[in-house]
């Protein structure tokens, strides 16, 4: 990487935009210019890159002008204004919002499991919810080997998914509840209470019950495996957790796979890590993999239920591998391609 590069972030002051700073400082991504974005609330505000504090700009279709590579987190509404606008002046946009994962013009990426979608964007790549991004990288090398006929999947989604505001809200709850087991806490942001509970809801409901979120799951997975033909359903849970989400996977493979060669397959696989001894205390829970750049996996086991069913559990960092991660492996792999 001898060149460097313009790199804006677009909600450089939220929770997913300052973790992606943070993940260009770490990878030491070669950076010529680096320009910060927000909108009218929280531009002017200050953040800090490799040592040197920048003040956040107003992000305006001008301000793409000049910009190579731009990494969008700032609401599904600024990205749909901005991005064509950015895409328009030779900006390759990386957006981790929902407006374009659908997109049959947009490629829908996680670079470990299907790389080969990049070349084929048009000035814009997309970024899946963080949720599938974790439960396709353990499944790809299963579906590799031996196919997929049906995924069961049940999230324990933690508060930083919904943003800073639902983990102060969390945080706020549990302190009255302690200082008084029978108060009435507010709120606001979720919706019902997050402390001492789970809310099984995400995003709004639809007319067939799923909630938006299940559903972005069910076609996300699609997409990213480029094959209609996987039955996939979900139940999306958020926990009172701050950081890292869970999931309970079921699967069907249309091939007989032992729970062992599960476990090979995946250890090969970059980016998972196999924790999977429960008989001694090891399996992976949110505390775990907080601030780490793998997906973690256990509780491998063979369903009793059904003939070739898989169960396994998943936990991730939402906010860095599901996120900002994903979107700075997509462009250094663009970078190590030639594609910019």
């Amino acid at each position: 990487m001898s060149k460097k590069y313009n790199v804006c972030v677009l909600g450089a002051t939220g929770m997913v935009g300052r973790e992606m700073i943070k993940v260009l400082e770490e990878r030491n991504f070669p950076v010529n210019k680096f320009l910060p974005l927000a909108s009218e609330r929280t531009a002017g505000s200050k953040v800090t890159f490799q040592s040197k504090e920048y003040t956040v700009e107003l992000a305006e279709p001008k301000s793409f002008e000049g910009i190579e590579i731009g990494l969008f987190s700032a609401g599904a509404k600024p990205s749909a204004a901005l991005a064509p606008e950015a895409a328009k002046r030779g900006c390759i946009v990386i957006d981790n919002t929902s407006h374009f994962r659908m997109d049959p013009n947009v490629p829908l990426v996680v670079p470990e499991v299907n790389p080969q979608a990049i070349k084929r964007h048009k000035g814009i790549i997309a970024n899946p919810n963080c949720s599938t991004a974790q439960m396709v990288l353990v499944l790809k090398p299963i579906y590799d080997a031996v196919g997929i006929e049906r995924i069961v999947v049940s999230t324990y989604q933690s508060t930083s998914g919904w943003g800073k505001e639902a983990i102060a809200e969390m945080y706020e709850q549990t302190k009255m509840i302690l200082d008084d087991p029978n108060a009435k806490v507010p709120v606001k942001y979720l919706p019902k209470q997050i402390a001492f509970n789970v809310i099984p809801q995400i995003d709004s409901f639809l007319d067939n019950g799923y909630t938006k979120e299940e559903i972005k799951m069910v076609n996300e997975t699609r997409k990213i495996l480029e094959d209609e033909t996987i039955k996939i359903t979900a139940t999306t849970v958020r926990v009172p957790v701050a950081i890292g989400h869970s999931e309970s996977v079921n699967i069907q493979t249309k091939k007989k796979i032992t729970a062992q060669e599960v476990r090979e397959l995946i250890a090969k696989f970059p980016t998972v890590t196999v924790m999977d001894d429960p008989k001694n205390g090891v399996y992976p829970t949110p505390i775990d993999c907080v601030g780490k750049d793998d997906t973690f996996v256990g509780r491998i086991r063979e369903d009793i239920s059904i003939p070739n069913g898989i169960e396994m559990w998943i936990v991730s960092d939402n906010l860095r591998r599901g996120a900002a991660l994903n979107a700075v492996l997509i462009a250094e792999r663009m970078i190590k391609d030639g594609l910019i």
